[in-house]
């Protein structure tokens, strides 16, 4: 038999959605198992849980899932479109969002589903040489978490992880403190004179979903949080 030139066909769908070129691994429930269709080749143990390099002897919080697996997953998939809104608060302070536009199949009734996730990159959340490139890590983060969240994948991503030892404000002095959207934001009210009360007001005005039971920043969402910073720097 003639092996077939790889790349000389174009993979179809069938009528669920599904790559007919593909071994698809499925739950009980008929759903795709989309955490067993990660490879083996795109998993290595997470040296700050265990020391263990047997990848199949370790749980899910234990492994880490390289971006070549994340890509492989999204284009077995299936996706029309991948899109991304940059925000930077502050000069060290970076926040993608990706969009994702995924075909229709099974698992959606055949409705194409849009997608969304946050990805933040500081000084304080990055390794050595990644610091100078804040943007494109946040947003590499922001595509991981996307397509794992999507799929229901929880095995944190390569791109996601920072310094590996993270602290709370207390513990630290102000210039080490790890940057929160919510405590820029914060800054940002006091800069400008702009109350709580005021905040929440404008909010419940323009019927922001669960505006009436806010009774603190940490109760406005990070995607929010983004947009309120842009506009309170931009009061005179």
């Amino acid at each position: 038999m003639t092996a077939k030139k790889q790349g000389s066909k174009t993979p179809k769908r069938d009528a669920k959605g599904l790559l007919d070129s593909v071994d698809y691994v499925f739950n009980e429930d008929g759903a795709i198992d989309w955490r067993a269709m990660v490879k083996d080749q795109y998993l290595v143990p997470n040296r700050e849980k265990t020391s263990v390099t047997d990848i199949s002897k370790l749980k899910d919080n234990e492994l880490i899932i390289l971006l070549g697996g994340i890509k492989e997953l999204s284009q077995i998939r299936g996706l029309t479109s991948v899109k991304y809104d940059i925000k930077c608060p502050s000069s060290d302070y970076v926040v993608a969002t990706c969009s994702i536009d995924w075909i229709p199949n099974y698992e959606t009734e055949g409705q194409a589903i849009t997608f969304s996730a946050i990805g933040d990159a500081s000084p304080n959340n990055t390794k050595s040489f990644a610091r100078n490139f804040l943007g494109p890590i946040a947003e590499n983060r922001a595509f991981v978490r996307c397509v794992r969240n999507f799929l229901k994948i929880n095995i944190v991503g390569q791109e996601e992880l920072g310094e590996g030892k993270f602290f709370q404000p207390q513990e630290q002095d102000q210039e080490q403190a790890v940057i929160s959207p919510h405590s820029l934001l914060e800054s940002a009210m006091k800069e400008k004179k702009v109350s709580l009360a005021n905040l929440k007001k404008r909010l419940e005005d323009e019927s922001y979903e669960g505006a009436n039971d806010i009774s603190s920043i940490s109760d406005i969402s990070k995607v929010k949080v983004f947009e309120l910073i842009e506009r309170i720097k931009k009061i005179p």
